[in-house]
């Protein structure tokens, strides 16, 4: 950044100018990163006051570095031949104690090695009105409760001045100040000593007589007007710098109209910008236009690399921004939230790979699986007695063989109540009509010893366990409502089962309980808890081989 002048340069002047009294006019009220300051630029309100003393006045609002400097050098070309020098800051200040500076509206805070950047010494001000002595006044218009702290060692506020003699300095708010400019001090003949006695909302320093008539008679020649800018041109500017968008390009525009039609509309643009660090990125996303359903592939495959997006809706919402910020931590990218081509396809390429990866480990596990399975059903079920049908699927529910067991069990229920008394029978047949643990326990207590005894016992077990199961088995269907699949998605949900040999039954786009089988099957073998319900880690797995690539636009 352009420094500003420094106390040497605001003692160093060029050439030599008309014998005219001199007043430079800073004020600021819309810091870029600072905050405003309410009343900051009221002190420019003053400068038809002094041009009608016969003041020629250097004014500048919301100056920056660059303008505030031009304006600077120029105020102090007239400083060696004038006779009076008015000198009014008004706006933020730092200080090391010692030093004090007048921060300008792009200034972040400045340091105690680097105290000149976008700040103007208060001290150079003072030695440059010193050449004037007896006939120098610097009125300093600060916040009084300022609280920034810039670094450990420079504050905001005003240090200790050394003031040279012969200058008068006048410190308050923005507000007292500006009425002082604007009321006593433009006063033709009037004794500037008593304005500033009776003046208590300001503290007065420095050269102080008991009488002193500071300004002139007001001319009689009114001042030359300053030519009004064209406004084509700033016009033309102005489409210019919106086209651009950029900080430095709203900067340039204030530096060149600082009161321009625009001038509010470009300090709110800074502040725009200023206040969303990674806009680049956003507008770079947005020229991209995803769709939605490319959203939700992203949101999918970030998922499926273990970074959570809090739901695959194709809206990147916090969550989402949180889990792309967290993926470009670990791929060494700027952690913007916002993607790029290159980025979305990095991502996509690595989903692919991790779904290589994931299936092939679950394949190993359902292999394995498998073979657990038939080792136990060949030790149990596959004898086709009932204890070990019984206990072939009490391991294995959903097993390989669990549908031959359940058949060959019903077999050997039938074959039984065949066998049965009439009236063991009957008894039997009311509990399994009733299908409570309270009618099979009215079984059990008429046939202790009755055909169906391991049957109700079974029964018993199994009713207990759904019992037990039903709140889990609530929550997960809920799961299932809130990702909101359609018929086309539960189709194909049902075709991934079917090819991996899950038999789902019918591929209908209905879930029956051969499909909810099936997917507690892929669960299972995926390490995922087994509900026979989708929830998004299912989908995402399930879905991982069938998303539509991103292509880069």
């Amino acid at each position: 950044m352009r420094h500003l002048l420094t106390s040497t340069a605001l003692i160093f002047w060029a050439g030599a100018a008309l014998a005219q009294d001199a007043a430079l006019l800073l004020g600021t009220e819309r810091y870029e990163t600072l905050g405003r300051l309410s009343r900051g630029t009221e002190i420019i309100e003053a400068a038809d006051e002094l041009r009608g003393l016969g003041f020629e006045v250097f004014a500048l609002p919301n100056g920056r570095a660059g303008s505030t400097a031009d304006i600077a050098r120029d105020w102090l070309e007239r400083v060696p031949e004038a006779n009076r020098l008015v000198v009014a800051l008004s706006g933020r200040f730092a200080t090391d104690g010692a030093r004090s500076w007048f921060l300008t509206a792009e200034a972040e805070g400045p340091g105690l090695l680097n105290p000149g950047a976008a700040a103007l010494p208060v001290e150079g001000v003072l030695r440059a009105l010193a050449e004037a002595p007896g006939r120098s006044l610097l009125l300093i218009a600060v916040e009084p409760d300022g609280s920034n702290s810039f670094d450990p060692w420079v504050g905001e506020g005003l240090g200790a001045l050394e003031i040279p003699q012969g200058v008068t300095v006048l410190t308050g708010s923005p507000r007292a100040v500006a009425r002082f400019m604007q009321g006593p001090l433009a006063e033709p003949r009037g004794d500037l000593s008593a304005a500033i006695r009776e003046a208590e909302e300001l503290e007065a320093q420095g050269y102080l007589p008991r009488a002193r008539i500071f300004m002139p008679e007001r001319p009689e020649t009114p001042t030359v007007a300053t030519p009004e800018a064209d406004p084509a041109a700033e016009a033309a500017l102005w489409r210019g710098t919106v086209a651009l968008g950029t900080i430095e390009a709203y900067r340039d525009y204030l530096a060149r109209y600082p009161r321009g039609a625009n001038a509010e509309a470009a300090e709110a643009a800074i502040a725009e910008i200023i206040a969303e660090p990674d806009r680049d990125a956003r507008l770079a996303e947005e020229a991209i236009g995803l769709s939605r359903d490319q959203r939700r592939d992203i949101q999918r495959s970030l998922s499926l690399l273990d970074f959570n997006t809090r739901g695959i809706d194709g809206i990147f919402g916090p969550g989402t921004r949180q889990a792309i910020s967290n993926w470009q931590q670990q791929n060494g990218f700027s952690q913007t939230s916002y993607l790029t081509p290159e980025q979305i396809s990095r991502i996509d390429a690595q989903a692919a790979r991790r779904a290589a990866e994931l299936e092939a480990e679950a394949e190993r596990q359902r292999e394995q699986a498998a073979r657990a399975d038939r080792s136990f059903w060949d030790e149990t079920g596959a004898r086709g007695d009932e204890p070990g049908l019984r206990a072939y699927l009490d391991r294995y529910p959903d097993g390989l063989f669990a549908e031959t067991a359940a058949d060959r069990l019903a077999l050997i229920e039938e074959e039984k109540r065949r066998a049965a008394q009439a009236e063991d029978r009957a008894a039997w047949d009311r509990a399994r009509e009733a299908d409570t643990i309270e009618a099979y326990r009215d079984y059990q207590r008429a046939y202790p010893e009755g055909s169906f005894k391991e049957e109700a016992e079974a029964k018993i077990a199994a009713l207990r366990q759904e019992v037990a199961q039903s709140d889990a088995r609530a929550a997960a269907e809920q799961v299932e409502r809130d990702l909101g699949l359609n018929a086309l998605t539960a189709r194909l949900v049902e075709q991934r089962l079917d090819a991996q040999g899950l038999e789902p039954g019918e591929v209908d786009g209905s879930f029956d309980e051969a499909t909810r089988r099936a997917i507690r099957r892929y669960q299972r073998a995926r390490e995922i808890e087994a509900t026979g319900y989708l929830d998004e880690a299912t989908v995402v797995r399930l879905l991982a081989d069938s998303v539509t690539d991103i292509v880069n636009p």
